[in-house]
């Protein structure tokens, strides 16, 4: 019998549905030069690190957290952080969108843009406002069985950033 040595997050998606998809490394550089270089990044849906990674390597101070791991963003927070960035479980959006909103500091989500629809979102935005950074290209996201061709568009959803409009059409780079 063959040993599955793919990380634990990958093998857990057969169970869990899509939720544990993994971000490609690139996905992060249009938000780059929209992060404060002095902020310390919490990125709460860490899975395998691939944003927490190369934040660190693009030399942002960053930390990486996952409801694996013991912490769970919707009930836990590390004592110091300054900005949120991350790529939650879809399956979870409304709960860390508001989540976000609470703890009131900056915050880029990044989401399928279905995610502008839903009157509960929908309400989060007109009382918060809610600025998009779209990437220029679709993001193919890990699913562990290889690269999977994706039918949505993401963006980032951001608060807190100060883009300089409502929608910033980035590229990958």
């Amino acid at each position: 019998m063959a040993v599955d040595t793919r990380h634990p997050l990958l093998r857990a998606q057969n169970n869990r549905g899509s939720d544990y998809i993994q971000t490609p490394p690139w996905a992060i550089h249009p938000l780059l030069p929209y992060l404060n270089p002095n902020w310390l990044i919490w990125e709460p849906a860490e899975g395998k690190g691939n944003l927490t990674s190369e934040l660190h390597i693009k030399g942002w101070r960053a930390l990486g957290t996952d409801i694996h791991s013991g912490s769970d963003f919707l009930r836990w927070q590390p004592t110091q952080w300054d900005c949120i960035v991350t790529n939650p479980p879809y399956s979870k959006k409304d709960a860390f969108l508001k989540r976000c909103y609470d703890l009131g500091k900056p915050f880029a989500l990044l989401l399928p843009l279905t995610a502008l629809g839903s009157k509960k979102r929908q309400a989060l935005y007109r009382e918060h406002d809610i600025q998009l950074l779209m990437l220029g290209e679709r993001v193919h996201f890990d699913t562990g069985s290889g690269k999977q061709q994706v039918w949505f568009e993401s963006a980032w959803f951001t608060w807190g950033l100060n883009l300089p409009t409502q929608i910033v059409f980035g590229q990958r780079g």
